[in-house]
C-alpha cells in the first residue's frame, strides 16, 4: 500500500509541474496564448466541455468506436492466439503472416479501407480492431508458451481430449496474459479510433472530429487544448479502470509473480 500511495504521490506532482509550466508560459508571454493558453485557461474551458451536451455526444461517439473495435479484436485474436499457440504446424504458417502485417499502422491503411468502407464508425471500428489485434494476440500465443507441460501432459495422460486440455488446463493459464494483452490493446484503439475521427472523419462526429473542427476556430485554441486533455484523462481512466479488473480477477497471477501492490 506504501509503495501505491507513493506512486500516485509523484503522479500528482508530474501533473501539477506540467500544469505550473503551461501557467506560466502563458502569463508571462513567453509563448503566444494563441498556441499556448495559460493551464488555467484551458481547465475552465475543460470543466465547460464536460457539460456540453454536444461535446459528452462526441465522447460517446469515441468510446462506440473504441469498445466495438476493441471486442471485435477480442473476438478474433483470442481463439486464433490460442491455436497458433497450441499447434507448431500453424504457429510455423502464421509466424512470417503476423510479423509482416503487425508493424503496419492502422491509419496508414485508412485509404485503403475507406475504398470499402464509406461509414465513418465502421471505417474507425475496423481499424481500431485492426490495431488492437495483436497486442492480445501475441499476449495470448505467450500465455500459451507459458502453460505448465506437467498440467497439460497429466490432463493428457488421464485421457482428456486436446480440445479439454485447451478449455480446462490452457485456457485458464492463458485468461491473465489475455486480460493484459487487452489492457495494452484499449489504449492503442483509442489512439487509433480519435486519429481516424481527426484524420478522415466525415461529420460523424467524435472527439477527433471536436479537436478538428477547433483547431480551424481563431478563437478555438483554449478549446483544443482542453478536449486533448480529457482525451488524455479518459485514456488514463480505462486503463486505470482496466488494471484494477486485471489485478482483482487473476491475483493469483500477480502475487505468483510478486506484483500484487
Amino acid at each position: 500500500m506504501p509503495r501505491r500511495s507513493g506512486r500516485v504521490v509523484r503522479g500528482l506532482i508530474g501533473v501539477f509541474v506540467l500544469f505550473l509550466a503551461g501557467e506560466v508560459l502563458g502569463r508571462t508571454g513567453l509563448v503566444d496564448r494563441s498556441y499556448l493558453p495559460p493551464s488555467s485557461v484551458v481547465l475552465v474551458h475543460a470543466g465547460r466541455l464536460l457539460v456540453n451536451a454536444d461535446f459528452l455526444r462526441d465522447v460517446l461517439f469515441t468510446l462506440g468506436g473504441w469498445s466495438s473495435g476493441l471486442v471485435i479484436a477480442v473476438v478474433i485474436a483470442v481463439p486464433a492466439g490460442l491455436v497458433i499457440g497450441s499447434v507448431p504446424i500453424v504457429n510455423s504458417a502464421a509466424r512470417v503472416l503476423v510479423e509482416f502485417l503487425r508493424p503496419i499502422p492502422a491509419v496508414a491503411l485508412a485509404p485503403l479501407v475507406v475504398l470499402f468502407i464509406a461509414s465513418q464508425s465502421e471505417m474507425e471500428r475496423t481499424l481500431a480492431a485492426y490495431a488492437a489485434m495483436w497486442p492480445i494476440l501475441m499476449n495470448t500465443i505467450y500465455g500459451v508458451g507459458d502453460v505448465d507441460p506437467v498440467a497439460r501432459d497429466m490432463a493428457r495422460c488421464f485421457g482428456l481430449r486436446p480440445s479439454a486440455v485447451l478449455l480446462r488446463i490452457a485456457l485458464p493459464s492463458v485468461a491473465p496474459f489475455v486480460a493484459t494483452g487487452v489492457r495494452l490493446a484499449s489504449s492503442v484503439a483509442l489512439i487509433v479510433t480519435i486519429s481516424t475521427e481527426l484524420i478522415y472523419g466525415s461529420g460523424g462526429g467524435g472527439l477527433g472530429q471536436y479537436i478538428f473542427a477547433a483547431s480551424g476556430d481563431p478563437d478555438g485554441t483554449p478549446d483544443v487544448f482542453a478536449a486533448v486533455a480529457i482525451t488524455g484523462a479518459l485514456g488514463l481512466a480505462l486503463d486505470l479502470l482496466l488494471t484494477r479488473g486485471e489485478r482483482r480477477a487473476f491475483r493469483w497471477h500477480f502475487d505468483r509473480l510478486g506484483k500484487n501492490g
